[in-house]
């Protein structure tokens, strides 16, 4: 009866006891479950992380061990004679190092420069049969770009654009360009129209607020269009190899399918694929590191700012 009466008497008694432990549970399953992301990112991690540390222990071999059988997963002595003989190889690697950084480039900027006004314009202005157009423009998606690549490259010849990157970077924008319009288009229209009509009170006209306000708040969005032109061009091939016929005028793809074929002790040059294959990646993880940072950032920043 006594323990009845300490509860009636002290209602909150009971329930101050019962509540730390409550919280003590809540913050334990929260721990629980930090680790068991954090473990499954490590897992993942891993998984993506072999087998570029693969090709680069394979780019460190000697070319005999490179060519192995079975192969070693480890260097028994670190050797740079895969990067010496793709340095030297048929034009030199920085050559091509140079068509495929040239193409991108351009791809970067032919797409920025189309998509901005598209995305602004399909976004904010009030044009007849919009949404048809919009849809057509993303049926460029279900295309195979490879089934083009016949009429494009006898165009191409006429308008002597073959062998060069301009040619090169065309066909690589227009590959990219039915997704990047869609993400600028929906980044677009994103923005607050209630920081445009400020602008617009204060005297901007289209091209200013466009400018001064619109292009500030989605810098994530020509970061993310210029991060996927950036890769589409970087590791195409098939259009390279269509267009490109001259060695001087070819991109790192196209030399590194020649490498493989290049014959050596076990058939293909294992360690200078390798070589090159290293070399690929690095200015794909340089460019997503610099930019990494524009990712997590608010579209409303650069209004605010």
């Amino acid at each position: 009866m006594s323990a009845l009466w300490d509860k009636e008497a002290h209602p909150g008694a009971l329930h101050y006891h019962r509540k730390p432990m409550a919280s003590a549970g809540v913050r334990m399953r929260h721990g629980h479950t930090r680790y068991l992301t954090a473990a499954a990112c490590v897992a993942l991690s891993t998984i993506m992380l072999l087998p570029l540390l693969a090709s680069v222990l394979a780019s460190l071999k000697s070319t005999t061990e490179a060519a192995a059988v079975p192969p070693t997963y480890f260097p028994h002595g670190l050797s740079l004679d895969s990067y010496m003989r793709l340095w030297e190889f048929q034009a030199g690697v920085l050559t091509y190092l140079g068509n495929s950084a040239g193409a991108a480039a351009l791809t970067i900027l032919f797409c920025v420069a189309l998509t901005i006004p598209a995305g602004y314009a399909l976004a904010r202005f009030p044009i007849p049969f919009k949404e048809v157009l919009f849809v057509a423009l993303l049926l460029g998606l279900i295309i195979p770009y490879q089934a083009l690549l016949t009429p494009l490259f006898f165009m191409f010849v006429q308008l002597k654009l073959h062998n060069s990157l301009v040619g090169l970077a065309i066909i690589h924008t227009a590959i990219q360009l039915p997704f990047s319009v869609y993400l600028m288009r929906n980044a677009f229209e994103a923005v607050p129209r209630e920081l445009e009509e400020a602008a617009v009170i204060d005297g901007c006209n289209s091209f200013q607020v466009l400018t001064r306000v619109c292009l500030p708040a989605i810098v994530p969005a020509v970061i993310t269009v210029s991060l996927f032109a950036f890769i589409t061009s970087w590791n195409e091939f098939l259009a390279a190899l269509v267009v490109m016929n001259k060695d001087s005028a070819f991109t790192l793809p196209l030399i590194l399918a020649a490498a493989r074929q290049q014959t050596s002790i076990g058939g293909t040059d294992w360690g200078m694929l390798q070589a090159g294959v290293t070399i690929s990646i690095i200015p794909c993880m340089a460019f997503y590191l610099l930019l990494q940072k524009y990712y997590v950032s608010g579209f409303l920043n650069g209004a605010i700012k």
